[in-house]
């Protein structure tokens, strides 16, 4: 039998093989207070035990400061999943958080506009 850690999480055919929130082992409330835009970094702590793939890909996308929701994308999971993990990797010391600091009010219409016609310009 292979350990849990051996073996593709992943299959290009198929797609992801484990479900978003068995990553989480069910868990839907992240322990800290988390914002997309949050900012995470590592700390250089190494978490006692072993966590699984997906904590180890967060640490490693953590190196420099980069948001909760980048880390989500990058990992291919739902943004709730990612804040239970990487406040798992609060919990333990392994990360740091920093609130994100707005100089506008999040839902100032100019704001919205911008990344609307960001957006547009992506497609």
């Amino acid at each position: 039998m292979a350990a849990a850690g051996d073996g593709p999480w992943l299959d290009d055919a198929a797609g992801r093989l484990v479900r978003p929130f068995t990553v989480s082992n069910g868990r839907t409330e992240p322990s800290v207070a988390l914002d997309l835009m949050s900012q995470v970094m590592a700390t250089g702590v190494t978490p006692l035990g072993y966590l699984g793939p997906e904590y180890a890909q967060a640490l490693d996308l953590c190196r420099a400061p980069v948001s909760v929701a980048e880390v989500a994308a990058h990992l291919k999971l739902p943004a709730v999943v990612t804040k239970v993990l990487l406040s798992d990797l609060v919990d333990c010391g392994a990360l740091t958080t920093k609130p994100p600091a707005f100089h506008h009010t999040p839902t100032d219409r100019s704001l919205l506009e911008a990344v609307l016609d960001g957006l547009r310009r992506q497609l």
